[in-house]
């Protein structure tokens, strides 16, 4: 990195800044009139306690020896949450980011099987990339998926037209989806096969560049999704998402309804429906 920019941690940086307005952070205008949105680079500088010139010369990646006060500092005035501190980290110290081989994924036959044990909710099971590795036939179901096919589901959100009817709010998913991704990008930026995926959605889909443009950046453990299911109509989920633990990368993530909710009732059904 000596010799070159570090091109992700100025885009991530400069979408920070551009996200944020004087209001927001407690930055007096004035009154004046602005051409361009978000703070400005002195703001930001003023803000962390540092020159203008050395912000300037880290959001134009140009610096490469920030001590921890330095990216805590940034990280304050920026107003980055816990996940947006720790990719913050990885791209400020690309070097220090644990390097692990990377093989073939595989779903352990006893995460399968609890994944399959469950019977009134919705599992299914992601590998780094979003890749579907594993779950239970209601969790397919709810996806719109024979049990035995295995999509990469960045790839089907961004790539398949059902998914825009399958989900209430598309944008809101399919941009948690890429905030998933650019974690992990983050985490393994030597994986051919997660750079390949970046590549190919940013040929092929014209929203991924939007949304991969501003950065997205959060670790989603539970949420509520809303479904427009094409065979039981509406379905209102909570998810819960848990990382195994021997095998991090890798997540189950629980959708269930909430008890005596016409949600739980159509999500019956469509247990039956697939079991059938």
């Amino acid at each position: 990195m000596s010799e070159q920019r570090n091109v992700g941690l100025a885009g991530f940086l400069r979408s920070r800044r551009e996200a944020l307005t004087p209001a927001g952070v407690g930055v007096k205008t004035y009154g004046e009139q602005r051409r361009v949105p978000g703070l400005r680079r002195e703001e930001v500088a003023r803000l962390a306690g540092m020159s203008v010139n050395y912000y300037t010369r880290i959001e134009q990646g140009e610096s490469h020896q920030m001590s921890d006060a330095v990216l805590e500092s940034i990280a304050g005035a920026l107003r980055l949450d816990e996940s947006e501190r720790l990719h913050l980290l990885r791209l400020a110290w690309p070097a220090q980011v644990a390097r692990r081989e990377i093989r073939p994924e595989r779903l352990r036959y006893t995460v399968q099987a609890l994944a399959e044990s469950m019977t009134d909710q919705a599992v299914i099971v992601v590998g780094r990339r979003i890749d579907l590795l594993g779950g239970n036939p209601l969790g397919f179901a709810l996806l719109g998926l024979g049990p035995e096919q295995r999509p990469n589901l960045a790839r089907q959100m961004f790539l398949d037209p059902a998914m825009r009817d399958l989900y209430v709010d598309w944008e809101r998913e399919a941009t948690y989806l890429a905030s998933y991704l650019r974690m992990a990008s983050g985490d393994q930026p030597d994986d051919p096969l997660l750079n390949e995926l970046v590549g190919e959605l940013s040929i092929k889909s014209p929203d991924f560049v939007r949304i991969w443009a501003a950065h997205p950046v959060a670790e989603c453990t539970h949420s509520v999704q809303e479904y427009e299911h094409p065979l039981v109509g509406r379905l209102s989920l909570n998810t819960e998402g848990f990382h195994l633990p021997d095998a991090p990368a890798q997540r189950i993530v629980f959708l269930g309804a909430a008890p005596g909710s016409d949600s739980a009732g159509r999500l019956r059904l469509l247990g039956s429906l697939a079991s059938g």
